[in-house]
């Protein structure tokens, strides 16, 4: 089973209906146990960084994420939940983020642009294809993917960032790290590329 961690936000349902559209075993859980047993885990995420962290440390949750990641088990952090992978946010510069992936999240720059980035825009993939990643099967370049947000992750370590997109700037918007898989677009609003990136996680 693939546990959508459930500690009071992020849009959970729209992501427990992309996987079950795709067939696959995932439900939204806040139980230890159904955690612990789960074979892959999906970290949402929707408003801002210290509201996310504040939820999360009061689930009570975040000594078991940190066991259970530190055991390999695979993670998909999506939007908000990318972010919270990092040490800190200039969003809320009083909350500690998970620190799981160095580096921190900062404000989009984008000269003449709205922000919040909103709507879609195109990804354009850092490294070659494999099949252990999450863009096995589409186009170089040309995918476009739905995105909503008005901060960026920046990691210490550049090669861990799979894919950019650009909005006044050059913006991450997938990391991988070991066993860490993180979005910054939504990949369950996403339509038939969205629903093969998690088909990807599905399989890894």
């Amino acid at each position: 089973m693939i546990a959508i961690i459930d500690y009071g936000v992020g849009n959970l349902f729209s992501v427990e209906k992309a996987f079950a559209a795709l067939g696959a075993e995932a439900g939204i859980t806040s139980n230890p146990l159904e955690i612990k047993s789960a074979d892959k885990l999906v970290l949402p995420g929707v408003g801002a960084f210290g509201d996310c962290m504040k939820n999360l440390e009061e689930s009570g949750l975040i000594p078991l994420l940190k066991e259970e990641v530190a055991g390999g088990k695979l993670l998909l952090g999506i939007c908000v939940g990318l972010q919270i992978l990092f040490d800190g946010s200039e969003e809320s510069s009083e909350a500690q983020g998970l620190g799981f992936i160095s580096g921190q999240v900062k404000k989009i720059q984008a000269d003449g642009l709205k922000v919040p980035h909103m709507g879609w825009n195109r990804l354009h993939m850092c490294k070659p294809h494999s099949t252990q990643d999450l863009f096995a099967g589409l186009a170089q370049d040309k995918e476009y993917v739905y995105f909503v947000h008005s901060y960026y992750a920046v990691p210490e370590d550049k090669s861990v960032v799979t894919a950019t997109t650009d909005y006044g700037e050059t913006l991450t918007a997938a990391v991988q790290a070991k066993n860490i898989f993180a979005t910054q677009f939504h990949p369950e609003k996403s339509g038939d590329v969205g629903l093969r990136i998690i088909e990807n996680f599905c399989r890894l």
